[in-house]
Protein backbone atom coordinates (compact mmCIF):
# COMPACT_ATOMS: atom_id res chain seq x y z
CA UNK A 1 0.00 0.00 0.00
CA UNK A 2 1.33 3.41 -0.91
CA UNK A 3 2.15 5.89 1.80
CA UNK A 4 1.53 9.50 0.69
CA UNK A 5 4.74 11.48 0.26
CA UNK A 6 4.79 14.81 2.07
CA UNK A 7 4.70 18.02 0.05
CA UNK A 8 4.14 16.45 -3.36
CA UNK A 9 4.57 19.15 -6.07
CA UNK A 10 1.27 19.10 -7.97
CA UNK A 11 1.64 20.98 -11.27
CA UNK A 12 -0.74 22.25 -13.91
CA UNK A 13 -0.53 23.03 -17.61
CA UNK A 14 -3.02 24.61 -19.95
CA UNK A 15 -4.86 21.27 -20.39
CA UNK A 16 -3.53 18.96 -17.70
CA UNK A 17 -3.17 18.38 -14.00
CA UNK A 18 0.05 16.65 -13.01
CA UNK A 19 -0.68 15.06 -9.67
CA UNK A 20 0.75 12.41 -7.41
CA UNK A 21 0.28 8.84 -8.63
CA UNK A 22 -2.07 7.07 -6.23
CA UNK A 23 -3.01 3.50 -5.37
CA UNK A 24 -6.33 4.05 -7.16
CA UNK A 25 -4.34 4.56 -10.41
CA UNK A 26 -3.10 0.96 -10.52
CA UNK A 27 -5.64 -0.21 -13.13
CA UNK A 28 -4.88 2.78 -15.37
CA UNK A 29 -1.13 2.21 -14.97
CA UNK A 30 -1.61 -1.41 -15.95
CA UNK A 31 -3.66 -0.35 -19.00
CA UNK A 32 -0.74 1.78 -20.15
CA UNK A 33 2.15 -0.43 -19.11
CA UNK A 34 0.64 -3.48 -20.78
CA UNK A 35 -0.49 -1.77 -24.01
CA UNK A 36 1.64 -3.07 -26.91
CA UNK A 37 2.03 0.37 -28.50
CA UNK A 38 3.07 2.01 -25.21
CA UNK A 39 5.57 -0.65 -24.17
CA UNK A 40 7.09 -1.15 -27.64
CA UNK A 41 9.99 1.15 -26.69
CA UNK A 42 9.39 1.74 -22.99
CA UNK A 43 11.41 -1.05 -21.40
CA UNK A 44 8.92 -1.75 -18.62
CA UNK A 45 5.76 -3.81 -18.92
CA UNK A 46 3.47 -5.81 -16.68
CA UNK A 47 1.43 -8.95 -17.28
CA UNK A 48 -1.16 -8.26 -14.58
CA UNK A 49 -2.63 -5.39 -12.62
CA UNK A 50 -1.28 -6.93 -9.41
CA UNK A 51 2.24 -6.97 -10.85
CA UNK A 52 1.91 -3.25 -11.62
CA UNK A 53 2.14 -2.64 -7.86
CA UNK A 54 5.91 -2.90 -8.33
CA UNK A 55 5.82 0.27 -10.46
CA UNK A 56 3.62 2.10 -7.95
CA UNK A 57 6.04 1.18 -5.17
CA UNK A 58 8.98 2.40 -7.28
CA UNK A 59 7.28 5.78 -7.90
CA UNK A 60 6.70 6.23 -4.17
CA UNK A 61 10.23 5.14 -3.23
CA UNK A 62 11.60 7.81 -5.58
CA UNK A 63 9.52 10.43 -3.79
CA UNK A 64 10.37 9.28 -0.30
CA UNK A 65 14.14 9.15 -0.86
CA UNK A 66 14.13 12.39 -2.91
CA UNK A 67 15.65 10.71 -5.96
CA UNK A 68 12.75 11.42 -8.31
CA UNK A 69 9.22 12.66 -8.89
CA UNK A 70 6.67 11.01 -11.19
CA UNK A 71 3.34 12.60 -12.01
CA UNK A 72 0.04 11.16 -13.17
CA UNK A 73 -0.98 13.01 -16.33
CA UNK A 74 -4.69 13.84 -16.05
CA UNK A 75 -6.88 16.04 -18.21
CA UNK A 76 -8.15 19.14 -16.43
CA UNK A 77 -11.48 18.77 -18.27
CA UNK A 78 -11.91 15.40 -16.51
CA UNK A 79 -11.37 16.94 -13.10
CA UNK A 80 -7.72 15.90 -12.93
CA UNK A 81 -8.64 12.41 -11.82
CA UNK A 82 -8.23 9.86 -14.66
CA UNK A 83 -4.61 8.96 -15.40
CA UNK A 84 -3.85 8.97 -19.14
CA UNK A 85 -0.07 8.69 -18.82
CA UNK A 86 2.85 9.46 -16.57
CA UNK A 87 5.99 11.56 -16.69
CA UNK A 88 8.78 12.22 -14.30
CA UNK A 89 12.33 13.05 -13.44
CA UNK A 90 14.30 10.36 -11.65
CA UNK A 91 17.80 9.30 -10.64
CA UNK A 92 18.27 12.85 -9.38
CA UNK A 93 21.91 13.49 -8.56
CA UNK A 94 21.88 16.53 -6.28
CA UNK A 95 25.66 16.88 -6.17
CA UNK A 96 26.07 16.96 -9.98
CA UNK A 97 22.64 18.59 -10.44
CA UNK A 98 21.38 16.19 -13.11
CA UNK A 99 18.55 13.71 -13.61
CA UNK A 100 16.84 11.49 -16.15
CA UNK A 101 13.41 12.10 -17.66
CA UNK A 102 10.81 9.46 -18.52
CA UNK A 103 7.30 9.48 -19.91
CA UNK A 104 4.50 7.49 -21.51
CA UNK A 105 0.99 8.30 -22.74
CA UNK A 106 -2.00 6.20 -23.78
CA UNK A 107 -2.11 5.97 -27.61
CA UNK A 108 -5.48 7.71 -27.96
CA UNK A 109 -3.74 10.93 -26.81
CA UNK A 110 -0.69 10.65 -29.09
CA UNK A 111 -0.24 13.51 -31.52
CA UNK A 112 -2.21 16.00 -29.41
CA UNK A 113 0.77 17.89 -27.95
CA UNK A 114 -0.16 16.83 -24.41
CA UNK A 115 3.17 15.19 -23.67
CA UNK A 116 5.14 18.17 -24.95
CA UNK A 117 3.03 20.45 -22.74
CA UNK A 118 3.56 18.24 -19.69
CA UNK A 119 7.28 17.77 -20.24
CA UNK A 120 7.80 21.53 -20.58
CA UNK A 121 6.17 21.92 -17.18
CA UNK A 122 8.25 19.25 -15.46
CA UNK A 123 11.42 20.55 -17.12
CA UNK A 124 10.58 23.95 -15.64
CA UNK A 125 10.16 22.26 -12.26
CA UNK A 126 13.46 20.41 -12.64
CA UNK A 127 15.53 23.38 -13.77
CA UNK A 128 13.99 26.08 -11.60
CA UNK A 129 12.61 24.43 -8.49
CA UNK A 130 15.07 21.52 -8.19
CA UNK A 131 17.94 23.65 -9.56
CA UNK A 132 19.09 20.90 -11.95
CA UNK A 133 21.67 21.79 -14.56
CA UNK A 134 21.17 18.81 -16.90
CA UNK A 135 18.26 16.49 -17.72
CA UNK A 136 18.80 13.54 -20.02
CA UNK A 137 16.69 10.96 -21.81
CA UNK A 138 17.45 7.46 -23.08
CA UNK A 139 15.63 6.52 -26.29
CA UNK A 140 15.59 3.13 -28.00
CA UNK A 141 16.59 2.92 -31.65
CA UNK A 142 13.48 3.27 -33.78
CA UNK A 143 11.44 5.35 -31.35
CA UNK A 144 11.13 8.25 -33.77
CA UNK A 145 8.14 9.85 -32.03
CA UNK A 146 10.13 10.22 -28.83
CA UNK A 147 13.10 11.64 -30.73
CA UNK A 148 10.87 14.25 -32.40
CA UNK A 149 9.35 15.18 -29.03
CA UNK A 150 12.76 15.65 -27.43
CA UNK A 151 13.98 17.73 -30.37
CA UNK A 152 10.94 20.02 -30.02
CA UNK A 153 12.00 20.53 -26.41
CA UNK A 154 15.57 21.43 -27.52
CA UNK A 155 17.22 18.25 -26.28
CA UNK A 156 20.47 17.49 -28.12
CA UNK A 157 21.64 14.07 -29.27
CA UNK A 158 24.84 13.10 -27.45
CA UNK A 159 25.50 9.60 -28.68
CA UNK A 160 24.51 5.97 -28.71
CA UNK A 161 25.40 3.16 -26.33
CA UNK A 162 25.36 -0.13 -28.17
CA UNK A 163 23.47 -3.12 -26.80
CA UNK A 164 23.17 -1.55 -23.36
CA UNK A 165 19.62 -2.68 -22.48
CA UNK A 166 17.94 -6.10 -22.53
CA UNK A 167 14.43 -6.10 -24.09
CA UNK A 168 12.47 -9.32 -24.36
CA UNK A 169 15.07 -11.70 -25.81
CA UNK A 170 17.75 -9.37 -27.18
CA UNK A 171 19.94 -6.38 -26.44
CA UNK A 172 19.05 -2.94 -27.80
CA UNK A 173 20.99 0.26 -28.40
CA UNK A 174 20.01 3.43 -26.55
CA UNK A 175 20.43 6.94 -27.87
CA UNK A 176 21.17 9.65 -25.33
CA UNK A 177 19.68 13.13 -25.47
CA UNK A 178 20.25 15.96 -22.99
CA UNK A 179 19.02 19.45 -22.22
CA UNK A 180 21.04 21.91 -20.17
CA UNK A 181 19.44 24.57 -17.99
CA UNK A 182 20.86 27.51 -20.01
CA UNK A 183 19.25 26.10 -23.17
CA UNK A 184 15.80 25.61 -21.65
CA UNK A 185 13.14 27.94 -23.01
CA UNK A 186 9.71 28.25 -21.44
CA UNK A 187 6.81 30.42 -22.45
CA UNK A 188 5.15 32.67 -19.87
CA UNK A 189 1.96 30.57 -19.55
CA UNK A 190 3.96 27.49 -18.53
CA UNK A 191 5.71 28.98 -15.51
Amino acid sequence: MLIPAPDFPQLTTERCVLRQIQQADRAALFAGLSHPAVIAYYGISYASEAATQEQLDWYRAQELNNSGVWWAICLATQGGQSLIGACGIYDIDDYNRNADIGYWLLPEYWGTGIMQECLRRILNYGFHEKQLHRIEAEVEQGNLASVRLLQKLDFRWEGRRQQVAWRDDHFVDLNYYALLAPNFQISAHQQ
